[in-house]
């Protein structure tokens, strides 16, 4: 499977040429200046950034020093991030669900149309999609050995998460909290301590690089593309975070609107445009998600098969809600970070119900 999401993603690769210039541009400018490099600025003179955070342009950054600046030092991190998250998730379900649940969801997200396509580019959202699904992998380690380790490595891919895609990145910590809070081993006291800890690890780990940024004088620093002041803050709170929920006025004067993706509301993940990418096992993954709800439910608190569900579910929701709702600028490429979760209950859903057919329900 892992071979076969390389060669999916990397097929005929070399024609990408610099994929999206937007960040390609940054790349180049991070080759040319170590200034750059660490804003993600555009330009080399540092004059202005991109309205992104860099851990994704740092990686293809680096690459680019080493095999000079090109398709395969922007492409080649992305198609090898697709496949590490196929990888990751493949382990996480083989673990919690067996291996024939676990091979469906590696073949699901690997397979899934918009997730290939964005493996295909240089935008950040292959690598967020990595960061997120080994937060998951953490979280569930942490469910079953009940170590606080583990939930505190959870949060600190989430704050990387952050660092290459802003808020999307923490549209998951309710599910990975609420996994943890329902079915870790340790007491109910403890659990709660353990979450208090990973959320400091967590404002830490996500905030570290817009305070560095923040800090520095703006005289010697670029300007933060797509904020209104300057300032990363105003960025994360402005037009990467409440902008794109409520659709609120946009740096050039403008409100940030849906249209890429189509008009907001409870239809727009099966539209013309975002269903044939994302959608086409998400109806099987609710109903999945309610079938397993019945026939785990009995099973005990610390279940690893029944946390999943708290989480893969939680997780679906949470970016359902998110994309659908959303009012300011969506791409239909953001819902690639709902792959993980449809492939996750789409195996485990599929195997389960066909064990119940197989058994005394039968």
């Amino acid at each position: 499977m892992l071979l076969a999401a390389f060669v999916l993603y990397g097929w005929n690769l070399w024609s990408a040429g610099y994929a999206n210039s937007y960040y390609s541009a940054a790349v180049k400018s991070g080759t040319e200046s170590w200034q750059a490099f660490f804003f993600g600025a555009l330009d080399s003179e540092s004059f202005i950034t991109v309205d992104k955070p860099p851990m994704a342009l740092w990686a293809m950054g680096l690459l680019a020093r080493v095999l000079g600046f090109g398709t395969w030092s922007l492409m080649l991190p992305q198609v090898l991030a697709g496949v590490a998250a196929v990888a990751v998730l493949h382990a996480t379900v083989r673990r919690a669900a067996g291996f024939p649940a676990a091979l469906i969801a590696a073949g699901v997200l690997a397979l899934t149309p918009i997730t290939v396509a964005i493996n295909r580019d240089n935008n950040p959202d292959t690598l967020l999609v990595l960061w997120l699904v080994l937060a998951a992998w953490s979280c569930q380690r942490a469910i079953e050995s009940g170590r606080l380790r583990w939930l505190l490595a959870s949060a600190a891919f989430v704050g990387c998460g952050f660092n290459t895609k802003m808020l999307q990145a923490f549209v998951v910590v309710p599910a990975l909290a609420l996994a943890y809070l329902v079915a870790a081993r340790p007491g109910v006291l403890r659990r709660v301590r353990h979450l208090l800890a990973a959320g400091a690890v967590l404002v830490v780990s996500s905030s570290w690089w817009m305070v560095v940024v923040d800090l520095t004088p703006s005289g010697s620093r670029p300007f933060i593309g797509g904020s209104t002041d300057g300032t990363v803050r105003d960025l994360v709170i402005g037009f990467n975070g409440l902008g794109r929920i409520f659709g609120l006025e946009t740096p050039g004067g403008g409100r940030g609107g849906g249209g890429f993706g189509g008009a907001a509301g409870a239809g727009r993940m099966f539209n013309d445009m975002v269903g044939g990418q994302i959608s086409w096992l998400l109806p099987f993954a609710m109903l999945a998600l309610v079938a397993g709800v019945v026939l785990l439910w009995k099973r005990s608190r610390t279940d690893l098969a029944r946390a999943g569900l708290v989480l893969w579910g939680g997780w679906l929701a949470m970016y359902c809600a998110a994309f659908s709702f959303a009012k300011g600028v969506f791409h239909p490429y953001y819902t690639t970070s709902l792959a993980p979760a449809i492939a996750v209950l789409a195996g485990v859903g599929g195997v389960s119900l066909y064990d119940a057919y197989r058994g005394p329900l039968r």
